[in-house]
């Protein structure tokens, strides 16, 4: 029985004891891999450089049509033909719509024979009074008959011809506000007509750069419907007053348009390009950390045969193209973080990665 026990203790024994050590083993194993080192992490870099910026104003502006109206009747009458279809691109003098005019065409033909039997009046007096055949009172009366038979004739055509409704110049319809048999009171809406190639863009600016502006300066923008497109134009006036409510002058640029992909009431981000330039420092916009107190970046920096990163305070300046200007705090050649900062503490050991470099600027660690 006694030896039962001792077996018994003796296989508990073995038993927790290789527990505890087993234990033991794994909590030198964890304070060990604590004392070490992380590993660096892995960031993308890019590097300080100078670039040369040519200064630009900023602005947003509208576009505006180089000539745009609704087509319209000057005279009343019922539509007898409608020969556009909506969103057509049309030309100069083209006939958009018939307005009915037979009655008219009838009393043209009336005013015509009045014309003609003026005219053989009007040669049968003239004959005669060479002959002194009858007075010149009557040959003057005869004339005047002639003169007046004429310009009835004119204005019945002037009035056929209103009812033939014409563009007055090229460019592209709008959608149709009319329909066949409908009767137009004079001034009726019938269809929007714009010229869209060239397309103007109108914009402000403060009154403190009007002595930078003249004409042909050259002018880009944006447009939210084609994001990645910047197209490219000139100003073509400048207000030559300011306004008194907002002391801005107002500028009108022109822009080649033969896609016509700009539309007129588009919104449009403007820079006007000014005649001097400037050096720069610049980085990449996502090696920029902003802070309220501050801007910062990580300036990878070599230690003891490795990388690591030390925070700096930087002064930004102006954004273009996804590069911020560095107006204080870092120098030509520097290499800073452009990608992975988020994980990252002063003096942090850091590699960097092949397939993040930016631009081809760093090199292997």
């Amino acid at each position: 029985m006694i030896k039962r026990l001792i077996v018994v203790l003796l296989t508990l024994g073995l038993f927790f004891g290789g527990i505890f050590g087993w234990k033991y083993y794994q909590q030198q194993q964890q304070a060990a891999q604590a004392a070490m080192p992380p590993p660096p992490a892995t960031v993308a870099a890019a590097e300080v450089h100078p670039e040369t910026w040519q200064s630009s104003l900023q602005a947003v502006g509208s576009l505006v049509a180089t000539q745009g109206i609704y087509v319209t009747n000057e005279v009343a009458g019922l539509i007898e033909a409608i020969n556009f279809e909506s969103g057509q691109q049309v030309e100069k003098g083209k006939l958009l719509l018939q307005l009915e005019d037979s009655v008219d065409q009838a009393d043209l033909k009336g005013l015509l024979a009045e014309q003609k039997l003026g005219e053989l009046q009007f040669q049968r007096a003239a004959r005669l009074v060479k002959e002194k055949s009858i007075s010149r009172s009557t040959y003057d009366e005869s004339e005047a008959q002639l003169e007046n038979a004429q310009a009835k004739v004119a204005a019945k055509r002037a009035l056929i011809r209103k009812k033939q409704i014409r563009a007055p110049f090229s460019g592209l319809l709008g959608i149709r506000q009319v329909n066949l048999g409908e009767y137009l009171a004079p001034g009726s809406r019938i269809v929007l007509l714009q010229a869209l190639d060239p397309i103007y863009v109108d914009y402000s600016l403060p009154e403190r750069y009007f002595s930078s502006l003249s004409q042909g300066q050259a002018v880009f923008i944006t447009v939210q419907a084609y994001p990645a497109q910047i197209f490219e134009g000139r100003i073509i006036a400048i207000n030559p007053g300011i306004d008194p409510a907002s002391r801005n002058v107002r500028v009108r640029a022109i822009f080649p348009n033969p896609n016509l992909r700009l539309r007129p009431g588009m919104f449009a981000e403007v820079k006007t390009l000014l005649p001097e330039q400037k050096q720069v420092l610049t980085v990449p916009q996502t090696a920029i950390t902003y802070n309220p107190y501050g801007n910062m970046v990580f300036v990878i920096q070599e230690k003891n045969g490795g990388l690591v990163v030390q925070q700096q305070l930087v002064q930004t300046g102006k954004v273009r193209e996804g590069q911020v200007e560095i107006v204080k705090g870092l120098q030509v050649g520097e290499r800073v973080v452009s990608a992975g900062q988020m994980k990252l503490h002063n003096g942090q050991q850091v590699q960097i990665s092949d397939k993040e470099i930016l631009d081809g600027e760093v090199g292997d660690a």
